[in-house]
């Protein structure tokens, strides 16, 4: 049994301000059919013997994999949730555990949730030429052949050949700097190290114990202590944060002896910056890739992205990134794009949280949008999709107005339960235990104006919910 093993789990920072810690990349629509999560989905679908995916994702985005699965036609996978981040090693191993529940001779294809693939045949052929190698105990990963001297990736040295065409791998190689990749190149022996492995789920167990086995233990333990929660498998938090952290490559790959490689050639790209994003799109006569309201006029090579129906507008200029959301506008030159991790990190160390939070913040039964904030208010509009609900709830220091802009608004405040329609309106007072739901079939849009002496989002006091977060 073939079982893709989808980790989700990286925050995507070098494409803020479109990518931010609660929707990072892998969750965004940023090229193709889907979002990045769903393609990675979509395009095992060919493989043969295939069983329903294991997706290892953050805790914070369950509800977005969990509906994003949904939209992509897999509502029998299994999600773990990780408590904390522990790199790929110790992910891999959870998928691994949660896979010998399945099937006790059960092969990985592990996947990251956030690389672009432009040619899925290729792929597809690259997969079934490893499963002979994984099925006889190799440790299968694919390289990618290189088209030019890129030093933002790792290599790998082919060694002697396999069968089919598959090698024994000769030694990984970190990032280089621009004249060794030429050398790389120029040799026609180097792949790029994609981050994709194919072997069976027992014998990376089996490797882990050989050369990490204080992490394959912890693993074990946190494993073992797992609870189900809704359609989530939630690892135990204080056994994973005893995990060490560390990357398959770095445990497992570069000190195994039965390392193989399979080249391939599948327009891929892990979309680790704008510059990458400008590289993999569809680039206009003068070299442009733009997207959302934009227009351009002698300007040539750059990156134009609009999200909030904002005109950007380039005069003369080449070589840019310029990035537009409701909240925040990057502007940067394409070779420095690997560096906007640098904003993000001043952003984090400032106390602000435009790199976590978009304005419109995604929940499971809906999203809302801050429309305005100033000291002691808050505007806010509200969606509410069909037979949703908020958690019953109260606050400690804001009161709320509701007006129903469209749709039906079923309101819990204290011990009364009514409807508002269309222009109506209501008042929760400060320390009123309340709820909002939609009865109806279509969306329920409201506008919410919050006062008080405090309007955070942790100003919150569940006593039930659906989704688990009372």
């Amino acid at each position: 049994m073939l079982i893709p093993l989808v980790l989700s789990g990286g925050s995507g920072t070098r494409l803020w301000p479109v990518s931010r810690s609660n929707l990072p990349k892998q969750f965004l629509a940023l090229t193709g059919q889907g979002t990045l999560f769903q393609q990675t989905l979509v395009r095992t679908r060919e493989l043969p013997d295939l069983a329903p995916p294991i997706v290892v994702a953050a805790d914070d985005h369950r509800f977005l994999a969990a509906e994003q699965l949904r939209e992509a036609g897999f509502e029998d996978a299994t999600i773990v949730l990780e408590p904390l981040a522990r790199n790929t090693a110790p992910a891999i191993a959870l998928g691994a555990l949660a896979a010998l529940e399945h099937d006790p001779d059960a092969t990985l294809l592990v996947l990251p949730a956030d690389h672009l693939v432009g040619e899925s045949g290729p792929f597809v052929e690259a997969v079934r030429t490893a499963l002979p190698l994984a099925r006889a105990g190799w440790l299968v990963t694919f390289g990618i052949r290189p088209d030019r001297p890129e030093t933002g990736f790792g290599y790998i040295r082919r060694a002697e050949p396999l069968e089919g065409n598959a090698f024994r791998v000769g030694r990984f190689v970190e990032k280089p700097d621009l004249a060794t990749a030429e050398s790389y190149l120029a040799d026609g022996g180097y792949d790029w190290n994609s981050g994709m492995f194919l072997f069976r789920a027992a014998r990376y167990l089996e490797e882990l114990q050989a050369h990490a086995p204080a992490m394959l233990a912890a693993v074990r333990e946190a494993h073992a202590a797992a609870r189900r929660d809704l359609d989530f498998v939630r690892v135990d938090a204080d056994a994973f944060a005893r995990v060490p952290e560390d990357s398959i490559d770095y445990a497992v790959m570069e000190k195994t002896r039965r390392a193989a490689v399979v080249p391939l050639s599948c327009g891929w790209s892990d979309i680790g910056s704008w510059s990458a994003l400008w590289l993999a799109g569809e680039r206009d006569a003068d070299g442009n890739l733009r997207e959302g309201d934009t227009l351009a006029f002698d300007s040539h090579n750059c990156l134009l992205r609009s999200h909030d129906r904002h005109l950007i507008a380039a005069v003369g200029v080449d070589d840019l990134v310029v990035v537009s959301t409701p909240d925040a506008t990057l502007v940067a030159h394409r070779d420095a794009a690997q560096q906007v991790k640098k904003i993000v990190d001043e952003l984090k160390r400032s106390g602000r949280t435009e790199h976590s939070l978009h304005r419109v913040v995604h929940r499971p039964w809906g999203s809302y949008d801050s429309l305005e904030a100033a000291e002691r208010f808050q505007v806010k509009r509200i969606v509410v999709k069909p037979g949703a609900a908020l958690s019953l709830q109260k606050h400690h220091h804001r009161a709320e107005h509701w007006i129903v802009v469209s749709g039906t608004a079923e309101v819990t405040c204290d011990d009364k339960v009514f409807l508002l329609g269309e222009n109506q309106s209501t008042y929760i007072p400060l320390g009123s235990v309340h709820r909002l739901r939609n009865p109806g079939k279509v969306p329920l849009e409201l506008i919410e104006v919050q006062s008080g002496s405090y309007l955070g989002e942790d100003d919150i006091v569940r006593f039930d919910d659906a989704y688990g977060r009372a």
